[in-house]
Order: C-alpha cells, then structure tokens, then sequence
C-alpha cells in the first residue's frame, strides 16, 4: 500500500481535448485529463505541458496510453488559479491520478495566463463554476459512451473539485452557488487550496455540508490564510471539515510555479516573465518552505482526504488527524471538525 505522499501503484496517463458549451456561445475549454493506467500499459512517450516558447516534459505521465480498465474511478475536477493554465499544479494532478483517481482541469477561457498575451474571450467570475459542471457533464456522457476511451471508467456518485486561490474560490462556489449559478449536487467533497473566499457572505459559507479540507501557507501574503481559510473552517457547515496550514508556504507553493519559471527563463524576457508569473516570489523565494517539501504535503493531505470521501478508503482518516501530524512532526497545523466536536494540532 502506497503512503499518500509517494506515487500510488498506477502508471498515469494524460491527455488533452477540448470541450464546447453551446449554451454559452459556444465557449470553448482546452482540458487536459490525467488518468490510472494498468502496469502493462505503461509506457511510450511521456507527456509535456506546452508553453508556448518551450516545454516541460513530465516525470510521470505518459502520452495517452490506455485508461486502466479498473474502473469506475472517482473523479476530481481542478481549476487554475487568477491568470493560471489547467496544468498549473500538475505534481497533484499527476499525483492523484497515480492513487486511482481522475483528474481533470479546464483552461477558464479569458482567464488564463495565455489570456495576457492573446486576445481573450469575453469572461467573468461565474464562468467559473458553470466550466466546472460542464466538464463534469462531458465526462460523465463520455462515461456512458461505448465508443470512448473513458467509457465505464468515472463513478458519477464520487466527484471532488479542487482548485488554487481563485480555483479555490470556484471550489467553493460548487458548493455554495454563486449569482445564479446553483451549487452542483454532484460535488460530494472540495478542496479549496489558498481560496478567494472573501466574496462569500458567513451565510454562504455555511450553505457548505460537502466534506471539505481548506489548505494554506502560513506565509501567504495573495490570499493569507486569516481570513482566506479561516472564513470557510469557521462558518462552513461540513462534517468533517479539516484545515490544514502549511507553515513558510507561500501563495505559489501550491503549484509548479518554479519549474515553470526556471523552463521559460531562457526564452522570455525577464520583465514579461514577472508579468506572466506575478507572485513567483511566492513560491520560490528562499525563505519559504522547499516547494519540493510543500508539495509532498500538498499531495499527502489532497490524497488523504479524496481517499477517504472518493475512493472510500478509511484508513486513509489516520493522516488527517492533529495527533498524527504532532506524531510525524510536519510543518503543519491541522484543524478538524467532525460529528464529535474539534480538534487541532501542529
């Protein structure tokens, strides 16, 4: 049995395609999926994340090998940050997917980093969400399609969204609505990762009964965990509910902003780097946590959790207990509400 911080026991799979939404004049979602992947079919080329002047080619994922025919598994939806791309965090996406979970995340069309260099489509804040159930939708009819690769392989009644500060926010908001965007009943966990929860009244926030784990850095000056993590704990009505805050991390030290930074470097002038990549200091800057280091909790903690409330493994509750984490001696303060009352610890 894999630690939730190591690899799990599949070969990862990746592959890009491109969903459109005609209710929305027809806007148009580039989507990468990362998959399980059986042993015998591990192999050939690996994957790469496009960026445009270079590319970063993956450690883990493989170019579109077979989805494991181990299926249904459960599925977990990402969205990028403010100005982010769908593979922004792929050390977790990677990841989950290596423990037996589908992951996908979308392009949110005008609301990407290539959105700051090309003309961008029209967008606004409640996009987000609808991008987010309209993949769920695609990929649960691609579920049900004989013809598609992913047939038979996502479990409609195991879905999760994750996502980083203003994913973070779109997490949220599939549990809580947003405007007249409805929450999606067929979200049943979140995980809001450094979260834009300011716009959320106490009362939304408490609309929340999905299991939710609400993870930040202590250092974090984009999206501080008082009151950008603090608000959802407190008022979210979930149980359980977990808080998890990594000490020294900063805002970026939840994505792969430092390889993406070091890959275009030679390509791109520095000034337009910093413009593209805003709060590389965030992630990178050598008096934060080692990103390397706030990675492993990252996907310690997000595989821990979906294992437990998506592939419905209990043992997985042991690491998100305080009395472990005092145990372990991580750099880390958990905070957990569930039916039997609260308890927290470093």
């Amino acid at each position: 049995i894999s630690e939730p911080d190591a690899l799990g026991p599949w070969a990862v799979g990746r592959t890009t395609f491109t969903v459109v939404d005609p209710d929305r004049d027809n806007r148009s979602l580039e989507v990468d999926a990362w998959y399980p992947v059986d042993p015998d079919d591990a192999g050939g080329p690996p994957s790469f994340y496009n960026l445009i002047f270079t590319e970063i080619v993956s450690e883990v994922a493989f170019d579109e090998p077979p989805v494991s025919a181990e299926g249904p598994f459960p599925m977990v939806v990402f969205s990028h940050g403010n100005n982010g791309v769908r593979f922004q965090s792929y050390f977790l996406t990677e990841h989950l997917a290596s423990h037996g979970m589908i992951v996908v995340a979308p392009d949110h069309s005008g609301n990407t980093a290539f959105d700051l260099i090309f003309p961008s489509p029209p967008f606004q804040a409640s996009d987000r969400p609808l991008d987010v159930s309209l993949l769920i939708t695609r990929m649960l009819q691609r579920s049900i399609d004989v013809a598609d690769p992913f047939y038979g392989r996502v479990d409609p009644s195991r879905i999760g969204v994750a996502g980083h500060s203003f994913g973070g926010f779109t997490t949220l908001a599939m549990a809580t609505g947003l405007q007249d965007v409805p929450p999606d009943p067929r979200v049943s966990a979140i995980m809001p990762i450094s979260p834009a929860s300011s716009s959320f009244s106490d009362e939304d926030l408490a609309e929340i009964t999905l299991p939710m784990l609400v993870l930040g850095g202590t250092s974090d000056v984009t999206t501080p965990i008082d009151p950008q993590s603090v608000r959802p704990f407190a008022f979210a009505s979930s149980r359980p509910r977990y808080r998890v805050d990594v000490e020294k991390a900063g805002h970026g030290s939840f994505t792969n902003i430092c390889d993406i930074y070091a890959a275009l470097l030679p390509f791109v002038d520095p000034v337009l780097l910093e413009f593209l990549l805003g709060n590389f200091e965030e992630g990178c800057a050598p008096e934060l946590i080692p990103i390397e280091e706030a990675h492993r909790i990252t996907n310690l903690y997000a595989v821990s959790f979906f294992s437990r409330d998506l592939v419905e493994d209990p043992r997985s509750t042991r690491y998100l207990t305080p009395g472990r984490v005092r145990k372990a001696g991580r750099p880390v303060r958990v905070c957990v509400v569930n039916g039997g009352g609260s308890s927290s610890g470093r």
